[in-house]
């Protein structure tokens, strides 16, 4: 790596070039993000898990742009262009926009007006004109009224088409479009004639214009759809007449006959070049911007969803609802394990209810279950309503509703085939739900990300940096979580730091032979466990019961003797000092400090002993929907309800209100305050009380405020 890009990296991530230098130094010898926010905090300067991915975003992206500057200088070369004042200007720049403005004039370009007009020999009248000291420009192009220049008109339209292509090309214009752009776009868009009744869901834009500037990401993102589906025409522009004057500005020089084909040209250039040029810039740029924006939002609600609490190891009847089809129940053992599945009746049109009550009270009864799940999806309220009615559960029984968002993807995927291979997909379906309420990260690590159903505009934004952020979420939180070594499945396991999918095999196939691991030291006898993946993996996971405790902590085994030396101060076993809480809060560490252990480790290794065995997600509790509303036609406004939050983004939360369609709490309805971030408010899986506002059954839409709820 070029050491000329640390200090650009610190400049533009607003990092010091120590921080910059080291975290790449740790990252090119396979370190990773989890690991080195937790565990080399010294070395990094205290980074977190985003500032190192920055990092390490940054300089591709700068290695990417110096791999393009050696192919420009190449091709400028190649046509023995490149002089050293050129080749100086494109070596000193480190914008690509700028990068890329340099080389237009260069670029090899198909066949333009302007390559026209050169190949008739016309550029020497348009270099002329556009030193406006001509007075009769006529006069002196009908020296150029030859060979396939028919005509003095032809070859002042040949002239005006290079000017133009000039124009376009100089730098300085393009930098003027550029703010006027930046201060001044508006977006607008317009329906497409003759689909008006197709495009009913797009109403809101038939007719649309607003600050580029201003604009959200969720309208971007909307409109670029419907004109994507052919129902809308976007465009984005500033003022014409005010773009044309800024260009006649830099250009126009005099008042002449040639200043007057100058300004012919100006305006010719930015309503066939230019302005569509910069209009794509800025199309790009903002869809860049919008795609950022519902990534950002989409990464946050699956972390919280990631991080929702789980209900722990308990013996749980999964239901995956259904009316015509049944209800597929499967009884499943603490570890998650199939123990039985059968298909029950109790709503229309075979409406078995009181056979359907008697099968499942036996299955409770006989594999011991204590807890239900069931699937939030179709028959979901009848089926609560049923088992909260009809059935004669074991007393303590919880009943939970459990979002089974992506639960078919799952049931249907190559990964829920290889877990069951011999029952079909509503069994599958069924278990998903289950263990979701178990342990929602264990399970929903199996599927697609973009398929759990927390996200808006998910298949319009760029799918390389969707899968990107949202692969570094799973990776942060399963690493901040932690997995018990003996329970967790290759697929969970895949996402700890320093294990791939491959080792995450090896790690399986080895407790399956051997059995469960007793110290964290046997990992290193797992084939394919070298030196670094072990330094790396290591203090992620987890093995309770182990006769070392720390081994079932966060504590890094390379920091087990600083742990052992802060319970010996206090002449306790580290066994004793562990969840005493008070006292590591209070300890002196000072004197603690080594050469590779500073304050900010020792601090985390004071956390991590006042946490270990505990969950840092919590537990889950059962919520019940208003039972006496069951669908959309049901609700009057008015009406305070309980629900879930299911969604969140930029400009409000849906909730679960019980009625198979979630509604809008807008943004300016979510707090008695004003809030610029829903998340400010909400959690994805909050429990909240909401007012009916307004109910549109015709469009399927609800609007709710928490705001009012309170107020009631």
């Amino acid at each position: 790596m070029s050491t000329t890009l640390i200090p650009i990296i610190s400049k533009n991530l607003g990092l010091t070039a120590k921080q910059v230098k080291s975290t790449i130094s740790l990252l090119s010898k396979g370190g990773t993000v989890p690991f080195l926010a937790r565990y080399r905090k010294e070395a990094t300067g205290g980074l977190d898990e985003v500032q190192i991915a920055d990092i390490q975003s940054e300089l591709k992206k700068l290695e990417d742009l110096e791999k393009r500057r050696a192919s420009i200088l190449e091709s400028i070369s190649s046509q023995d262009l490149l002089n050293p004042e050129l080749e100086e200007k494109i070596k000193a720049c480190w914008s690509l926009t700028e990068l890329e403005d340099l080389y237009l004039p260069y670029k090899p370009k198909r066949q333009t007006r302007a390559s026209v007009a050169r190949d008739k020999g016309l550029e020497p009248l348009a270099g002329t004109i556009m030193k406006q000291e001509l007075t009769d420009v006529q006069g002196f192009a009908k020296s150029f009224v030859k060979g396939e220049v028919a005509s003095v008109q032809e070859a002042i339209e040949g002239a005006r088409d290079i000017m133009a292509e000039w124009i376009n090309e100089r730098a300085q214009a393009r930098n003027a479009m550029r703010n006027l752009y930046s201060r001044s776009a508006t977006i607008s868009s317009k329906l497409v004639k003759g689909k008006k009744e197709e495009a009913e869901k797009y109403q809101d834009y038939f007719d649309f214009s607003e600050s580029l500037s201003k604009c959200p990401s969720h309208r971007i993102l909307a409109m670029r759809r419907g004109e994507d589906e052919g129902f809308l025409k976007v465009s984005i522009a500033p003022n014409t007449d005010e773009a044309i004057a800024a260009l006649d500005k830099i250009f126009v020089k005099g008042d002449n006959d040639a200043s007057n084909e100058v300004q012919l040209a100006v305006a010719d250039s930015y309503k066939r070049l230019l302005g569509p040029s910069i209009e794509t810039e800025f199309r790009n740029l903002a869809k860049e911007k919008a795609d950022a924006g519902a990534i950002r939002i989409f990464s946050e609600n699956l972390r919280q969803l990631l991080m929702a609490p789980p209900l722990g190891p308990k013996r749980v009847l999964a239901i995956d609802p259904g009316f015509a089809s049944g209800c597929k129940l499967v009884a499943l053992d603490e570890t998650g394990k199939l123990l039985t599945n059968e298909n029950i009746y109790p709503h229309e049109p075979k409406a078995m209810v009181g056979q359907s009550a008697a099968k499942l009270r036996r299955m409770m009864e006989s594999h011991k279950l204590t807890a239900i799940a069931i699937g939030n999806g179709t028959a979901g309220r009848e089926t609560e309503e049923f088992v909260a009615g009809k059935v004669n559960l074991p007393r303590g029984t919880e009943v939970y509703i459990v979002n089974e968002a992506g639960a078919s993807v799952y049931s249907a995927s190559r990964v829920g085939r290889a877990e069951f291979p011999t029952y079909d997909v509503t069994v599958r379906g069924a278990v998903s739900i289950g263990r979701r309420l178990m342990d929602p990260l264990a399970e929903l690590v199996k599927i697609d990300p973009k398929s759990i159903g927390v996200g808006q505009y998910q298949h319009d934004v760029d799918q390389n940096k969707l899968k990107e952020s949202l692969d570094r979420v799973v990776e942060s939180v399963v690493n901040q979580v932690g997995v018990n070594v003996n329970t967790a499945s290759k697929y969970l396991l895949t996402h700890i730091a320093g294990i791939g999918p491959k080792l995450a095999e090896s790690i399986v196939a080895y407790r399956d032979e051997n059995g469960p691991f007793k110290e964290r030291p046997e990992l290193k006898k797992v084939p394919g466990m070298g030196a670094k993946s072990y330094e790396q993996c290591i203090a992620f996971l987890r093995i309770p019961n182990a006769s070392n405790p720390l081994d079932n902590s966060a504590v890094h085994p390379e920091s087990y003797d600083i742990a052992e030396a802060m319970a010996k101060s206090h002449r306790r076993s580290v066994i004793n000092l562990i969840g005493a809480v008070k006292k590591l809060n209070e300890m002196d560490l000072e004197p603690f400090i080594t050469k590779k252990a500073g304050i900010p480790t020792l601090k985390d290794i004071t956390i991590a002993l006042g946490k270990v065995g505990k969950d840092v997600r919590g537990l889950s509790k059962p919520f019940s929907f208003d039972p006496n509303i069951r669908y959309i036609d049901e609700l009057q406004e008015g009406m305070v309800l309980p629900g879930l939050v299911t969604n969140i983004t930029d400009f409000g939360a849906f909730v679960d209100i019980g009625v198979k369609q979630d509604g809008l709490v807008h943004l300016s309805e979510m707090a008695d305050r004003y809030i610029s971030d829903p998340n400010e408010v909400v959690r994805l899986q909050q429990e909240v009380k909401v007012k009916v506002m307004e109910v549109d059954v015709k469009r399927n839409r609800i609007q709710l405020s928490m705001k009012q709820a309170v107020e009631e």
